[in-house]
């Protein structure tokens, strides 16, 4: 018995779901771990640092997407660092409720995301897709710019994926702790 698929293929990640509390309801989302590894570690350790909790949608484009995560407002604020985007064959922007980073270019990754309200295939290869939505959107096509995100909360265990994530969690913590 040949035992190298096991050791060239990693245990996946379990799944994280992250419930997004807003002035308009909850959004459900399944987030991608095994796909896009960083910018869901970036997102979660955010979410379960409180950094999103009362952040407005401060861009809302009609029967195109839904942003936020900007600590401005404005869109043009971050968390104080970026990282490299990460593109999956499997994970396209192919319909409404794809969650995807927002960026000024490439790996310019920091807080700010956005929510689609339909599919938008001229973002693949461009901005990260991390998950989509589960359930409330609904809610997504309520939202209005100025309405907040209450809090981000996540479900299910982020330990493997922090731990194998360490080094880039080491240095985004340090640059947030100096905020």
């Amino acid at each position: 018995m040949n035992d190298a698929s096991s050791e060239t293929s990693p245990v996946p990640y379990e799944g994280l779901i992250a419930v997004l509390s807003t002035t308009q309801g909850d959004i459900t989302v399944e987030l991608y771990p095994n796909e896009a590894p960083v910018t869901v570690t970036n997102f979660t350790n955010l979410a379960l640092r409180g950094y999103y909790n009362g952040l407005t949608f401060h861009r809302v484009i009609k029967d195109f997407m839904v942003q936020g995560g900007d600590p401005t407002g404005t869109g043009a604020g971050g968390p104080g660092y970026q990282f490299q985007d990460e593109f999956h064959p499997r994970l396209k922007h192919n319909t409404r409720g794809i969650l995807s980073m927002a960026n000024a270019g490439p790996r310019t990754n920091g807080s700010q995301f956005f929510i689609t309200h339909k599919a938008t295939p001229w973002l693949d290869g461009k901005h990260s897709v991390f998950g989509r939505v589960v359930q409330g959107q609904d809610v997504v096509d309520k939202i209005t710019q100025g309405d907040r995100i209450q809090k981000v909360t996540i479900e299910g265990s982020t330990e493997r994926l922090f731990k194998d994530q360490k080094e880039n969690l080491d240095r985004w913590n340090g640059i947030l702790g100096k905020k």
